[in-house]
């Protein structure tokens, strides 16, 4: 099953300025486990990097336990984690935790891939950079952690609904839809 559920995983069609690719699972959480890296393609680079300092990325991990875990309802658990950069005008917004949450809850629901178990948190973070630290002197992100339980094998849909979740997040359009206002030369 825990083969399956991996080639199923890689059978996922995503947005196309997403990129996904394995990475390293965390150890000692499941008997078994597998991960996935995800973020917004950049021209200049052809990695997939674990963590990212692009404007958005994330990871999601498959734990099996062929013997089930109780607090799982079952074999299979995925964890997403998804973090990505913001404009200020969104940072503020009070209702970006629950706008945030009800992108996962929708992209999992439009799939109609049974799961259970599904608890996380969005957490919306402002930064002030002082001294010698590079960046921007003030940085806003969204962070999302999740984990839900799937009812079979068949991970594509899930994969999907992540990297749809990604995409609301980086802010980028539809796929097949030309962002007007960020066309080059213009």
């Amino acid at each position: 099953m825990f083969r399956a559920a991996i080639d199923a995983m890689h059978s996922a069609t995503v947005h196309p300025d997403i990129e996904l690719g394995p990475i390293r699972p965390p150890q000692r959480l499941a008997p078994y486990s597998y991960a996935l890296g995800a973020e917004v393609k950049h021209p200049e680079s052809e990695v997939v990097a674990e963590q990212s300092d692009g404007d958005a990325f994330g990871r999601l991990i498959l734990l099996y336990d062929p013997n089930g875990d109780e607090a799982w309802n079952g074999t299979l658990r995925l964890v997403a984690y998804i973090q990505a950069d913001l404009e200020a005008a969104l940072a503020g917004d009070p209702l970006l935790p629950e706008v945030a949450w009800s992108w996962l809850v929708d992209a999992l629901e439009s799939r109609s891939e049974p799961l259970n178990a599904l608890g996380g948190t969005v957490t919306a973070t402002s930064s002030v950079r002082y001294g010698d630290i590079v960046g921007p002197p003030h940085a806003y992100q969204l962070e999302l952690r999740a984990s839900w339980t799937a009812t079979s094998p068949e991970l594509a849909p899930h994969v999907e609904a992540f990297a749809e979740v990604l995409a609301y997040a980086a802010g980028l359009p539809p796929a097949g839809v030309t962002n007007l206002g960020q066309r080059a030369g213009h």
